[in-house]
């Protein structure tokens, strides 16, 4: 196979650099030797006549006001962020107070470099559409400045038949904010396991918290702790990791009058300050109803960590860890329903091997079982998923990539019994999708890679980021793909 399989549509996303957020910018701390200057910048800002200050803000509102949601309440609280710094904070006019806000801020494209791995699912809202239409949610990873990675998303149609439409991305972008989300001891637990952190003082708080708590009681049991478990000499680090580990679990919502594309889901916690990286979105649906679920990659700079949200609008996400031996690695993606009562997914945790894994408990994603090893000529360095399994009658469809010479990425397809995942009943003897000469350059070349795709209308929607460069789309359909296979 050479990827004639796949029919590549017209219609591209690439990267906007006018899609931009308002950071905290601290002057001194972008240096390579760390020396914060606020405190002078804010004495020569407080120094200002009022004339020109007001001069500064009205200009800082007309040049970036409409650019941003709510500009006025992201500089009061950049504002709030430094106020420590200044001696005499209650004498500043509220004017003032602003203009500091606008010099500790700093715009950020957040996919000025990269727009890549997409991941579709069925979009919340269907309402308005015609026969043979479906409305999708297409999730983006996002990289600017410094490589850092998060998710966004676009709104398209599908159908009637082959006919593609993506929804116009403009607009000012919000970031979600942290709201209070109950937190799970045995998450918490699972965690201080993993990192082999077990002590007097973390036994003493997991026994104190009841199965779900909010950070206040959290932080009400680390205050009662003992004083003479506290002042040994591993006391400061065990609450270090303690308050790490917990605030691995959060939440984070956003207006509901914004729409789908504006929501951006930025690093919220010190695991994920580096980015939130290749999120694998699947419409999950159980007994208690339909609920979009997706995975990712949180990365600090040094190391890597899963981590599964949770959300039934797109609105409002619950994150949580994922732990156990089934998820130490990038590539995780759910089972979109529970076979035989079990939760599954697959992985890749050797970094080279698609595996199956299976949910203990509530917490504990075990030891996977191998279903695909690099065998092929373009596979011979790694094979993994590119995204969740999709059902059909035939079993669970899973497409593929395999990384050839010269780290030349393209996409395969398994199928897995549907009773029995850990089965493969057929493989694609070659790739569905190969990087063409159009998909070749780009901020990493030579690749053509998915985070998940769907069916529609007997159809295979397979969204694809190209060389990390833009987000094309290709459509197979099923029966032909199935065909192709072999047992």
């Amino acid at each position: 196979m050479t990827g004639a399989l796949a029919v590549r549509q017209d219609v591209t996303l690439t990267p906007d650099p006018r899609r931009v957020i308002v950071k905290l910018f601290v002057p001194g701390e972008d240096d390579a030797v760390v020396r914060t200057r606020a405190r002078a910048l804010i004495d020569r800002v407080a120094h200002l006549d009022d004339e020109e200050t007001g001069r500064l803000l009205r200009d800082t509102f007309d040049r970036f006001g409409a650019r941003h949601r709510d500009l006025d309440g992201t500089l009061h609280h950049h504002y709030d962020l430094v106020r420590h710094r200044i001696a005499r904070a209650r004498a500043l006019s509220p004017t003032t107070r602003l203009l500091v806000g606008a010099y500790f801020s700093h715009e950020y494209a957040v996919e000025a470099a990269a727009l890549c791995n997409p991941s579709m699912m069925a979009h919340p809202d269907q309402t308005g559409l015609t026969a043979g239409q479906l409305r999708v949610a297409v999730s983006l990873r996002q990289i600017g400045e410094g490589h850092l990675s998060s998710i966004g998303f676009a709104t398209a149609v599908l159908g009637p038949g082959r006919r593609l439409s993506v929804a116009d991305r403009s607009g000012p972008l919000v970031v979600g904010q942290r709201v209070g989300v109950p937190r799970r001891r045995d998450l918490l637990a699972a965690g201080l396991a993993e990192e082999d952190c077990d002590n007097e003082i973390t036994a003493t708080v997991l026994d104190a918290l009841p199965e779900r708590y909010d950070e206040a009681t959290f932080e009400r049991v680390l205050g009662d702790l003992p004083p003479e478990l506290l002042f040994r000499s591993t006391g400061p680090d065990t609450l270090d990791h303690l308050r790490r580990t917990n605030a691995a679990s959060y939440a984070t919502a956003f207006p509901a009058d914004t729409t789908l594309h504006q929501r951006v889901l930025w690093p919220a916690t010190p695991a994920e300050s580096n980015g939130l990286e290749d999120a694998r979105f699947v419409r999950f649906a159980d007994e208690s109803g339909p609920v979009y679920r997706a995975t990712y990659t949180a990365y600090d700079g040094r190391r890597i960590a899963s981590r599964e949200l949770a959300s039934k609008d797109l609105r409002r996400f619950e994150i949580t860890p994922m732990r156990g031996p089934g998820v130490r690695n990038k590539g995780v993606a759910l089972f979109p329903r529970t076979v035989g009562g079990r939760h599954l997914a697959l992985c890749r945790t050797d970094g080279e091997t698609i595996g199956l894994t299976c949910l203990e408990g509530e917490n504990r994603w075990q030891e996977p079982v191998p279903l695909h090893t690099p065998r092929d000529s373009w596979e011979l360095i790694q094979v993994g998923n590119c995204g969740s399994p999709i059902e059909t009658d035939a079993g669970w469809l899973v497409l593929t990539h395999g990384v050839g010479p010269m780290r030349r990425y393209a996409i395969g397809a398994l199928l897995l019994d549907l009773r029995r995942p850990d089965r493969v009943v057929a493989r694609l003897p070659g790739a569905l999708l190969t990087p063409e000469a159009g998909d070749r350059d780009g901020y990493v070349p030579n690749v053509v890679y998915s985070c998940g795709a769907l069916i529609h209308d007997g159809e295979l929607w397979l969204p694809y980021g190209a060389s990390d460069n833009r987000v094309g789309f290709a459509t197979v359909p099923v029966a032909t793909l199935l065909a192709a296979m072999e047992k």
